[in-house]
């Protein structure tokens, strides 16, 4: 990738990435039509999957599945649907397993999950349920060969006791049966890279794909973020752009594109992209890294 100066900077990349985006469920018939206007358009690029997320507490289920369903039925697409501990007895997930695995659905994402609002922010396991997201890993490939994603936190997950905890239950995880780890996003290359050098020393050798958040709106970033940090510069590229959606959806993917730059020259071939159901800034970060629609016959 090292072009003479003259060059634009992402000229002759060789678009050998693989890339997948997450989706959520819609909550409104002008939320669908956004929804399936997106899938749509970054359909071509040929994702290896597509995740669809749910709320805290389970509280859009019927939504995710009635989504993913639809992915299945009407696309070539692979969807993941999203699953979580909360709120749900072993019985209960095992049933959504079995909805899922006869509407041809096999890939899972894992999770623990956000407790909702009335728990006041603690996740507290249902009495018949999974502790944790290991255990549901677990339990999953009990009850079918789901092919299953789960969280990881290059930044360490903000209820973790301490960062090795954090590694040690991201370990738990895999070993339990999970294929991969997303990352929740970062804006820091290096957090993600010294994260991937402990993980390797802890044994874990399975995919750890970053999670790329294309900034849309600031303040929503913030609440978000967690333990992710979030860098001085960066507040800076946003501030006075409240009232200027378009030249804050530009600057956004400027700020993308970049990270995934420094990902790329990092060795990095695999993106996960959380699009927030909005297809342009993923598919022109997407383009800028030198990824093109398959050509159909």
């Amino acid at each position: 990738m090292n072009q003479p100066p003259q060059a634009p900077l992402f000229a002759g990349v060789p678009g050998d990435i693989s890339v997948s985006f997450e989706f959520f469920p819609p909550k409104t018939e002008k939320m669908d039509e956004q929804l399936w206007e997106a899938i749509t358009a970054l359909a071509p690029l040929n994702p290896s999957f597509v995740s669809v997320t749910y709320g805290a507490g389970g509280s859009t289920r019927e939504r995710t599945h009635a989504t993913v369903a639809r992915i299945v039925r009407e696309t070539a697409l692979k969807p993941a649907a999203h699953l979580t501990c909360v709120a749900a007895s072993k019985a209960e997930i095992a049933e959504i397993a079995d909805q899922y695995w006869d509407a041809g659905v096999r890939h899972i994402v894992a999770l623990r999950g956000d407790p909702p609002p009335a728990d006041g922010g603690r996740f507290v396991p249902h009495p018949d349920g999974y502790a944790g997201a290991a255990d549901l890993v677990a339990g999953l490939k009990a009850r079918h060969d789901f092919e299953i994603s789960v969280a990881a936190y290059p930044e360490v997950h903000p209820e973790a006791l301490s960062a090795q905890s954090d590694l040690d239950n991201l370990k738990r995880k895999l070993d339990a049966g999970a294929t991969r780890a997303i990352t929740q996003f970062f804006y820091s290359t290096d957090a993600y890279f010294r994260f991937l050098d402990k993980a390797l020393a802890a044994g874990i050798t399975a995919p750890v794909l970053p999670g790329i958040m294309p900034v849309t709106n600031f303040a929503a970033i913030r609440r978000m973020s967690g333990n992710t940090e979030i860098p001085g510069w960066l507040e800076t590229m946003f501030e006075g752009l409240d009232d200027h959606p378009g030249a804050r959806a530009l600057v956004s993917a400027t700020v993308a594109v970049d990270l995934c730059h420094r990902l790329y020259q990092g060795g990095v071939r695999d993106f996960h992209f959380y699009t927030l159901n909005r297809a342009e800034q993923a598919y022109a970060i997407c383009h800028l890294l030198g990824l093109r629609p398959e050509k159909r016959a």
